[in-house]
């Protein structure tokens, strides 16, 4: 694996942006521009060393993409790879599963393929011991300054070796993150990946508890019989799929942040396709990837629209957590001029397109439409029966208790 580290190659340039001159030079650029870089670098190679500047202006930037998955407080202090940000787990996603692991009496963890310290720092977090391994020289310098600047030295020990040659019994529990990414782009092959899934699986059996996490798109017949396979949404985002090993083998769950509302499969058989009824819902993304739009059909009362289509219509509005609610007012065959005369007479110049089923991109919608007015509706664009198909409605408020 070739490792990225944004203008930081050099051990040496980056342990002088851990000293005194390379963390002031990181206080004042939390709020630079990176569009005014050039000036920007300019003026602090007038009084600072080239190479250090690069290196700060790169952790300026990398560190306002880490922003969104770690926040303001941590992304600031933390430093960090441009691998390390794309492959990073979001903060709220590695609270979730330290939490799981917390309450399964884990104590103490090796955190195998930990790349910057997502997770080693949420599981120190949850007072649990990290060994941190990575093979990178780099990349585990990046992880002991993170745990040194967010106070957690003391909880995570980072070994900068090959996975494969840890021997992880002394500890309660094993986290394998393989990487997904090599020199081509993202690896979609479970055995491409590094350590191949297989290799992972093993080490995962081989631990007293075990979570390996892999990417949301697998396919099913891929999961180990022995494993409980759960999909994580944060936001309405799918963000990871992870196999648990000595919990509940062959459950599928998908689990939503950040209400975490679970929802487990019960094998039911998918739901009947149905008439179109007054409301449509859409499942959230981690329901469809654990397969378990049955589970949420039923919770409904509802079926589907089309047996290949992942949107469940009923008659009835019901709260629910796992699904997005719409009311439909119209059921259309597709046609932008039917549907563009439709949207001018009603005056719809906010426009949501959804589709599911269809070839035709949104963006080609509303430049057919060219949506004008005072009004908001939402057009989906589906099947139903196996027929394109438009529908016009609204997000339907939720009913109380």
């Amino acid at each position: 694996m070739v490792a990225d580290n944004g203008g930081v190659t050099d051990p040496d340039i980056f342990s002088a942006l851990l000293g005194a001159e390379g963390r002031d030079l990181l206080d004042g650029l939390k709020a630079y521009d990176p569009a005014q870089e050039l000036s920007v670098a300019t003026r602090l190679r007038r009084t600072h060393a080239p190479d250090l500047v690069s290196a700060a202006l790169a952790q300026a930037r990398l560190r306002q993409r880490a922003v969104p998955k770690f926040g303001e407080a941590d992304a600031y202090r933390m430093f960090f790879t441009p691998n390390g940000v794309e492959q990073a787990t979001r903060t709220t996603v590695a609270e979730y599963r330290a939490r799981r692991l917390a309450d399964q009496g884990v104590r103490s963890l090796a955190d195998l393929c930990c790349g910057i310290g997502g997770d080693a720092i949420a599981l120190a977090r949850a007072g649990i011991k990290v060994l941190a391994v990575d093979r990178d020289p780099l990349t585990a310098e990046v992880v002991r300054a993170n745990a040194d600047a967010l106070g957690l030295a003391d909880l995570i020990e980072v070994r900068c070796e090959d996975v494969t040659a840890i021997d992880t019994a002394p500890y309660d529990a094993v986290f394998v993150d393989p990487a997904r990414r090599g020199g081509r782009g993202r690896i979609f092959d479970p055995e491409a990946c590094s350590p191949p899934l297989s290799w992972a699986t093993e080490a995962a059996r081989r631990a007293p508890k075990a979570a390996l996490k892999i990417a949301p798109g697998i396919p099913h017949e891929l999961i180990p019989h022995d494993a409980e396979a759960e999909w994580i949404s944060d936001g309405g985002d799918v963000k990871e799929a992870v196999l648990w090993f000595a919990t509940e083998p062959g459950v599928r769950r998908a689990t939503l942040l950040p209400s975490g509302a679970t929802l487990t499969g019960r094998g039911l058989p998918n739901p009947p396709v149905r008439k179109l009824g007054r409301y449509l819902y859409e499942p959230d993304g981690a329901v469809i990837r654990a397969h378990l739009v049955a589970e949420a059909a039923e919770e409904l009362d509802g079926g589907l629209i089309d047996e290949t289509i992942a949107y469940i219509t009923a008659d009835e509005l019901r709260p629910t957590p796992y699904a997005t609610a719409y009311e439909i007012t119209d059921e259309l065959p597709f046609g932008m001029k039917k549907l563009k005369a439709i949207l001018r007479e009603r005056e719809v110049g906010n426009l949501t397109v959804k589709k599911r089923g269809s070839a035709v991109e949104p963006e080609e919608v509303r430049r057919q439409v060219k949506p004008r007015g005072r009004n908001a509706a939402t057009v989906i664009l589906t099947r139903v029966a196996g027929a394109p198909t438009m529908l016009i409605g609204k997000p339907a408020a939720t009913p109380g208790p």
